[in-house]
């Protein structure tokens, strides 16, 4: 039986073509894969399908039942859900005031929280999610708030879920108890949109895969009939293969962080409590964690932004005294920092400008000490954005109109041109596509090659276990011990993930590193 039938979608912004007459159907109980690089066009038509935009072109049927376009509600009502990608929980209230919220009517002098119990239940009972109603959501885990916006949906009637980027901050185990769940779903006639940049997920949970690329929908295959390369060469228009790292003999510390304490602030825990990490020539360190353990305070601590309470960082030998981004890119230090949006870029500036912004004071690009030479920093940006092929219509366009993979490759082209010792890759890869993937790891273990250390920020265990010789996992502020990539699963890391750093010193006991 056919649920949903999308029917010649076309939506335009300006002269930018985001859908390009685009169709596809959903059947009960399938899990179709929604595939493509960024800016293909994935979200638009999720958001058209969800109300929040109106098709220039095209109509939707669900259930054989035209929808009503630019109305949320009138999806809600006919049965679509959506999980995006960051939650839309209020960690101020409980897990069931957040799943409650907007289904009773405004007249209600309370509410019916003993019914609303009852029904979440049967709910948790029916589709195998345990979930604590009373709880606050600040609370508990990313795995639970995972749970808790699918149940959210449920709740509201949903018998199509959209699933945005489910994975991207789970560990293994919550990944292996998401699946198990929409396994349970589609077990019981539900119906899925699963959109994600894993392949081995997509090939993993799906029934069918659908392909758009630059607006259009160029492919559609079973899931039993493709494979991890087939699909990346599918979604980005030619083959892709992602480099394959060399293992190399590490040189001497790059980067020396001893029992490092940053505070949180009065009346918190801290943010990096007694963390030691070295990382050496030659060397990618991986640091896995569920994002908001600590990983954006140490990367503000490697890139000069914070200074830590007590504990040191040396720096090639020398302790750092100069807290200061300035400091850290002057004696070698390279930052990938981990929003490229907010931290990477200035995005009403041009893309040259942006390119030299942390070379402006080097003397090439300078005429009589102190006057910039415009044509020298437009010809040296001109020579990265070859080099790096960052493709952009105009040097002189805002930065801010740059797709998230050349973004990416301009904070790398303007890091990496200054030959680093040290280079912070915080989240380098986080949104991107296969072929943007493949090009940004390749200039990683190209620098390492050269005799750089890296230390590489993910959320992605597969890249952390594809890059790095060695991965230490951060939980709550604590690091644990170094881990040999050759020597340890992910299920290892994934239980360290969770809190069992311990687990790390047993498999060092038992000669793993």
């Amino acid at each position: 039986m056919t649920v949903l039938d999308i029917k010649g979608i076309t939506k335009s912004f300006g002269s930018l073509v985001a859908n390009d007459n685009i169709s596809l159907t959903l059947s009960e109980g399938e899990v179709l894969a929604l595939l493509g690089e960024n800016g293909a066009g994935k979200t638009t038509l999720m958001n058209i399908l969800f109300g929040h935009y109106v098709a220039d072109q095209g109509e939707i049927e669900l259930f054989g039942t035209r929808l009503m376009p630019g109305a949320t509600d009138a999806a809600i009502d006919a049965g679509v859900g959506m999980v995006h990608q960051h939650f839309t929980l209020a960690d101020n209230l409980s897990v069931l005031e957040n799943i409650v919220l907007g289904t009773e009517p405004l007249t209600s002098w309370k509410s019916n929280t003993a019914q609303a119990k009852i029904r979440l239940a049967a709910l948790a009972e029916e589709f195998g999610m345990h979930i604590e109603p009373d709880k606050l959501v600040a609370d508990i885990s990313v795995g639970e708030r995972q749970r808790v916006e699918i149940v959210k949906a449920l709740y509201r009637g949903a018998k199509i879920l959209i699933l945005d980027e489910p994975t991207a901050v789970l560990t293994p185990q919550e990944v292996d108890s998401l699946f198990a769940t929409l396994r349970t779903m589609v077990a019981r006639g539900l119906s899925i949109i699963f959109i994600s940049h894993k392949l081995h997920e997509i090939l993993a949970i799906s029934d069918r895969v659908n392909v758009l690329r630059r607006g259009c929908m160029v492919g559609e295959i079973a899931t039993k009939d493709a494979n991890r390369d087939s699909l990346a060469e599918m979604m980005v228009g030619r083959e892709v293969s992602r480099p394959k790292v060399e293992h190399m003999e590490a040189g001497a510390p790059v980067v020396e962080i001893d029992n490092v304490v940053v505070s949180g602030g009065r009346g918190h825990k801290p943010l990096l409590d007694g963390v030691s990490l070295s990382i050496h020539k030659h060397e990618i360190v991986g640091l896995a964690g569920v994002a908001g353990n600590g990983q954006s305070a140490l990367g503000d601590l490697l890139s000069g932004l914070r200074a830590p309470t007590s504990g040191s960082v040396r720096i090639a030998g020398d302790t750092v005294k100069d807290y200061s981004a300035r400091s850290f890119i002057a004696t070698g230090i390279g930052r990938i920092p981990e929003d490229r949006h907010a931290k990477g870029v200035v995005g009403d500036m041009t893309v040259w400008e942006n390119m030299i912004s942390e070379n402006l004071r080097e003397k090439p690009l300078w005429r009589f000490g102190r006057i910039i030479d415009f044509d020298a920093c437009r010809e040296f940006s001109r020579n990265l954005i070859e080099h790096f092929d960052v493709r952009c219509k105009t040097m002189e366009m805002p930065t801010k109109q740059l797709s998230g993979g050349n973004m990416q490759k301009l904070i790398l082209a303007r890091t990496l041109q200054n030959e680093p010792r040290f280079i912070l890759a915080n989240q380098p890869v986080r949104g991107l596509d296969e072929g943007a993937i493949a090009a940004v790891h390749e200039r990683l273990l190209a620098a390492k090659r050269a005799g750089a250390g890296v230390l590489l920020v993910s959320e992605d265990l597969d890249e952390l276990f594809a890059l790095a010789d060695k991965i230490v996992v951060i939980y709550h502020g604590n690091i644990s011990e170094p881990l040999s990539v050759d020597e340890v699963t992910a299920q290892d890391i994934g239980i360290m993930m969770a809190g069992d750093l311990g687990h790390g010193k047993n498999l060092n006991r038992a000669g793993v590193a």
